[in-house]
This record gives structure tokens, sequence and C-alpha cells, in this order.
């Protein structure tokens, strides 16, 4: 059940993320209430992720990893963001980061 709050998590850090840059620096208000209410559901499941025994660090791991690439889809696809080769191989490290985190993080 803890991977279910985590996952809530992940979505809402991502839609916080997204309706952040919609909101066009908060000039969109009601957008940019809506971002500030997601960021909540974000930060009360991970709590509830902890509460049921993740571990920080693999919580912390997978939320920023997953969200950093899937956030980055998100800025080239619908954004239309510019990224180069580098950023590309960057994120590509971070998310082998994250399975190497996930499958390793438990053991003793």
């Amino acid at each position: 059940m803890s991977y279910v709050y985590l996952a809530i998590a992940i979505v809402g850090e991502i839609t916080g993320t997204s309706l952040l840059k919609a909101s066009d620096g908060f000039e969109r208000l009601g957008i940019g209430i809506m971002s500030l209410l997601c960021f909540g559901v974000c930060f009360y499941a991970m709590s509830l992720s902890l509460k049921l025994g993740m571990n920080l660090s693999v919580a912390y791991a997978v939320w920023s990893g997953v969200g950093i690439v899937i956030t980055s889809l998100i800025s080239v696809l619908i954004w239309h963001e510019a990224t180069s080769g580098l950023q590309i191989l960057g994120i590509g490290l971070i998310l082998v980061g994250v399975v190497i985190v996930n499958v390793f993080g438990n053991a003793h």
C-alpha cells in the first residue's frame, strides 16, 4: 500500500509542477491555486507512504527520480521546450539510479 501512496504523490507532484508552469507565474491565479492543491495532495500521500514503513531514502529517490523523468517528458512534449543530448543522458542516469535504489535499497 505504501507504493500506492507513493504513486499518488508522484502524480500530484507531476500535475502540480505542470500546473505551476501553466499558471504563468501565478498570473492565472486559479491554475496556480490548483497547483498548490496538487502539491498538498502530493506531500500528504508521501507522508502516508512513509507512515506505512517505506524507507525515506527509497521513497524520495523514486519520487524525485520518476518525477524528473516524467516532468522532463512533459516539458518536451507539451511545452515544446528544447533539450540536449547531455540533458537526456543526465535524466537517463537519474532513472538508472532510481532502479538501483529500488533493487538494492532494502539489501542489508
